[in-house]
């Protein structure tokens, strides 16, 4: 093969370039939201032009409710929609029945925003509150001696944006799969570097600072919390969707995956709270002892080498690959198997110190228990990985 003379460009394949465009629009839902908003607020904006008087005076109001509803799932298109507009024409009331006052514009200003403001927080608006405040100001200070037709243009304006944007939406469906993929990965990849620093520190240092635990138990909730959200968002996407029967294999896995690592978020910070509760340096009596720690720590680093078996290929799934969640499924139940003869030898050593201690091992009990649960995670996981 000849060498490229130094200096010489290098060229990328277009295959290369294609594929790397593609695994980042699946991976960034935002560039699918923002050609979306794009394509429905120049078609808004051209409908704005050719209304009939007084909508086409004001066509830039047009977009403004197209890409309310873009920014948002299908379903949820729809009820943002049908929210903004109320909210809309609310703020367009109050602005008009405070506008019939006599009273100086400052006065008019004050009492529409109190009043609108009120409103906003209203339940039955969600997130489109802050349009009674908008709509509000706007036909009070922008309508001027024409408030009636500036109302009109403006909440007929927005509905029809509104529903231009809802058809886009209903075209091109979003469906984030592969974003919140994502954020179980990182669920995943938190919880089994969790668990690994736990099992150091019970082989090197023995008794743990509950102060440090507590610490890092708060450091995994927003990892947590990402990951629901995540699952939340791809779930409600899925509704009234037509790309979602080509993905619904994927997607009821997914929601599997989900539950599972929910239960191993939980088994791991179960094992942290007794731990820093019962094995800590202030403790007269701990839980386990020199004796049970390294026995401990093996079974936490099988569990979280269970954790790292579970990953698969997110550009292949992407895709519906099969080859590599079944490669992925058959790693999972190995692990679980060794992991599962870990907790067994856990077990069994809890069972030998209480026969020739004096200690109770209630809290080591409760640990294994919890293990247990972490067992069946993973059995879960790899179910959820073998879904083709």
């Amino acid at each position: 093969m000849p060498v490229p003379a130094e200096g010489t460009p290098r060229v990328v394949p277009r295959s290369r370039v294609l594929t790397w465009l593609h695994h980042q629009w699946v991976r960034h839902p935002r560039w699918s939201m923002a050609l979306k908003g794009a394509v429905a607020a120049s078609l808004a904006w051209l409908v704005g032009l050719v209304a009939p008087p007084p909508f086409a005076e004001y066509p830039y109001y047009a977009p403004l409710g197209a890409v309310v509803a873009v920014s948002s799932t299908a379903v949820r298109s729809v009820k943002d929609s049908a929210q903004a507009v109320g909210a809309v024409l609310l703020g367009a009331v109050l602005a008009r029945v405070v506008g019939a006052l006599a009273v100086p514009v400052v006065v008019e200003i004050a009492v529409v925003v109190a009043v609108a403001l009120l409103f906003a927080g209203w339940r039955l608006f969600g997130e489109m509150g802050t349009w009674v405040v908008t709509s509000a100001l706007f036909v009070l200070v922008l309508g001027g001696a024409e408030k009636v037709e500036y109302t009109v243009a403006f909440a007929g304006l927005l509905v029809v944006g509104a529903g231009i944007g809802v058809a886009v939406n209903l075209v091109v469906p979003p469906l984030p799969l592969t974003p919140s993929e994502l954020a179980l990965d990182r669920l995943r990849d938190v919880l089994a570097d969790e668990v690994d620093v736990l099992a150091g520190r019970l082989e090197t240092e023995g008794p743990l600072r509950a102060q440090e635990w507590q610490e890092r138990r708060r450091e995994v909730a927003p990892t947590i919390a990402r990951a629901r959200e995540s699952v939340a968002a791809a779930r409600e996407a899925a509704r009234a969707n037509v790309r979602a029967r080509r993905y619904g294999g994927w997607a009821s896995a997914q929601d599997r995956r989900a539950r599972e690592l929910g239960t191993a978020a939980a088994v791991v910070d179960e094992v942290v709270r007794l731990l820093t509760d019962w094995e800590h340096a202030d403790r007269h009596e701990v839980a386990f002892g020199p004796r049970l720690r390294p026995v401990l720590a093996r079974t936490l680093r099988a569990f979280g080498d269970g954790l790292r078996a579970e990953s698969r290929d997110v550009d292949d799934a992407a895709d519906g690959a099969a080859a590599a969640t079944t490669g992925a499924a058959a790693a999972v139940r190995d692990a679980a198997a060794r992991c599962e003869a870990a907790v067994e030898e856990l077990a069994e050593a809890i069972r030998a110190e209480r026969r020739t201690g004096d200690h109770d091992m209630f809290v080591a009990g409760a640990l294994v228990v919890a293990l247990w649960r972490g067992l069946a995670a993973l059995g879960g996981l790899a179910a959820a990985d073998a879904r083709d």
